[in-house]
């Protein structure tokens, strides 16, 4: 070993002590006689003197050619800083090595991105891709890593202590469309054929599960070839699992103490079990999204019934076509949104596709006002703040449309309001489920039933008969946790009834044909004794970002790719020679 010591570990009991150490010169201080170095490495920062008499003048001429991110290795005596010099910021705080060797392992280039620099200091994250072996080094890179590493870890404990088996599946596999587009490698032995890039384990898993492994875990690669934003990448990596003979109830139970277990760990946070559940049609009702984020109330609420009542033509006319009017109260909402302010969020929800955005203020009196105030007699502006709770200083905010725009509406309106509003705590963390999905969703202009989430999933017992008679209200056994208002995992019970799969397909459009072309293998293997059986996939890129209390999952993904699907660093996707393309038994037509 080229050091004795790491960079992070020293402090008052190694006083006295000589030991060697390797690094980058994160900083350097020239005081005259002279040189400090900051020396940095994944485990801390540790400052170094090359001061005489410890330094002999040879050496202290050779440290002050040293420049930022140059190696080092340097030998010296540990002693206690001098009065007042003592750091409280560092672990090695109250300590430096007072060197009397150094030896120059390599130089370094100017960095264009400084791993010491503050985060409003740091450059446009295109250039910190582009050399992110810079980006890399800093410490609160490594930071998120050594966390991401701290919950796969504990992932893997969690579920080896619960009996399951990991077991790897295929990257190289059929393409099966399971919604996004398929990632495809041309075959070299099997010209004009091509594998696919799983999307998930999905169909391997439920082989095993037919294959009698009973509980399967994996943490697995997956690949789509879809539309990016900031916690969306065209490769991530899913901890995966599978249970036979079991409902939603166990499957959302292990998840639950695997909850608990990584929040008391990481977040030192006491969860209470078992966590809280409402139903996808709740979900909608009081927050108008699937994942709402429960860290505060602002719950939306129906007025729709009040709304005819007003000579107001555009709550009354929305009604009379068959629309909701809905309402969140914003308290004290005036205090943070003057006019101005909103008529910021009228131009906000514009962008979303509403029309615009009706509002009252609650007066010093308990009355609303507004610009509609007189559209409305005082009797039913009594009834609508009676309804919405209101007291003076409220703000309440609108949406008259079809359901599913009132959803969008409010929803991105109570995201914005209790962010700018401070309603909550950033650091605070809420897990909780939405459960019981609708089954299907029913493109409007065609009719055509589509799966909500992949044809494999079950209905609930009682919803069976809805297949036949009304698809729409069939709701299904999937189940999504929720973690601040993100999506952090997703799963269902698995068809295993072949009659009952039968009839999915049948509503999906897709014919005996297309269904053994597609899933064939699967179909087949349920025909042997398949068990009951359901699991789950949580994204780890989405809970180390918010564990690690993160913008983007591009931060907590060593390698990631831009909003372009492009690495900036290796300049991937590029193009290949003829003679590769000529062994592929492919032309490239653009």
């Amino acid at each position: 070993m080229l050091r004795t010591h790491t960079c992070g570990e020293l402090d008052k009991t190694h006083v006295g002590d000589t030991v060697t150490l390797c690094g980058w010169v994160d900083s350097y201080r020239d005081h005259g006689g002279g040189l400090f170095v900051d020396l940095r490495d994944r485990y801390g920062l540790v400052q170094v003197a090359f001061n005489p008499p410890d330094t002999s003048p040879v050496e202290i001429e050779a440290s002050k050619q040293l420049r930022a991110e140059y190696v080092i290795k340097v030998t010296g005596r540990v002693a206690e800083r001098p009065p007042g010099k003592a750091n409280p910021n560092l672990t090695t705080g109250d300590i430096e090595v007072r060197a009397t060797q150094l030896e120059l392992l390599n130089k370094s280039k100017t960095p264009p991105v400084s791993p010491s620099a503050a985060k409003q200091d740091l450059p446009g994250e295109d250039l910190r891709l582009e050399h992110r072996y810079l980006d890399l080094r800093r410490p609160e890179m490594q930071r998120v890593l050594m966390l991401r590493d701290r919950i796969v870890k504990g992932m893997r404990d969690y579920f080896a202590e619960h009996d399951f088996i990991d077991v790897e599946t295929p990257c190289l596999g059929r393409s099966t469309p399971e919604g996004a587009r398929d990632y495809l490698v041309p075959s070299r032995v099997h010209p004009g054929n091509f594998y696919a890039l799983p999307q998930s384990p999905q169909l391997y898993k439920q082989i095993l599960m037919i294959a009698g492994y009973d509980r399967y875990v994996q943490v697995a690669r997956c690949f789509r070839d879809e539309d990016l934003r900031a916690d969306r990448q065209p490769e991530f990596t899913q901890l995966d699992l599978e249970m036979s003979f079991v409902d939603a109830d166990d499957v959302i139970g292990e998840i639950d103490g695997l909850c608990q277990k990584l929040a008391k760990e990481e977040l030192g946070l006491d969860l209470q079990l078992p966590l809280p559940r409402m139903t996808y049609d709740e979900a909608m009702r009081r927050f108008g999204h699937d994942a709402p984020d429960l860290r505060f109330g602002l719950e939306i609420i129906d007025c729709t019934d009040l709304a005819p009542k007003s000579d107001f033509g555009v709550f009354k006319n929305v009604v009379a076509g068959g629309g909701f009017v809905r309402a969140i109260n914003v308290k004290k909402g005036t205090e943070q949104y003057s006019r101005r302010g909103i008529d910021g969020l009228t131009e906000f929800v514009q962008g979303l596709g509403a029309k615009g955005l009706a509002w009252f203020r609650c007066e010093e009196d308990g009355k609303l006002g507004s610009t509609i105030a007189k559209f409305f007699s005082d009797e039913v502006l009594a009834e609508f703040a009676e309804r919405l709770g209101a007291e003076a200083g409220d703000l309440i905010l609108f949406s008259a449309a079809d359901w599913d725009m009132t959803c969008k509406v409010l929803h991105a309106l109570r995201t914005k309001v209790g962010r700018e509003m401070k309603l909550y705590d950033p650091q605070a963390m809420h897990f909780s489920w939405v459960v019981e999905f609708p089954m299907f969703a029913q493109d409007e202009e065609t009719g055509h039933w589509a799966a909500m989430h992949h044809p494999f999933t079950a209905p609930l017992d009682e919803h069976v008969p809805l297949l036949e008679t009304d698809p729409g209200k069939c709701r299904a056994k999937a189940y999504d946790l929720v973690i601040n208002g993100s999506e952090a995992g997703g799963g269902t019970i698995r068809i295993h009834d072949a009659a009952v799969q039968s009839q999915v397909f049948s509503l999906l459009g897709i014919d005996a044909a297309t269904a053994d072309d597609r899933f064939g293998f699967l179909l087949h293997a349920l025909q042997y004794g398949a068990p009951p059986h359901g699991g789950i996939a949580l994204g780890i890129d989405r809970w180390v970002m918010l564990f690690g209390r993160l913008d983007s999952i591009r931060d907590c993904i060593a390698f990631p790719k831009t909003q372009k699907a492009t690495d900036l660093m290796t300049e991937a996707p590029g193009e290949v020679d003829a003679r590769q393309l000529k062994e592929l038994s492919l032309k490239i037509n653009v």
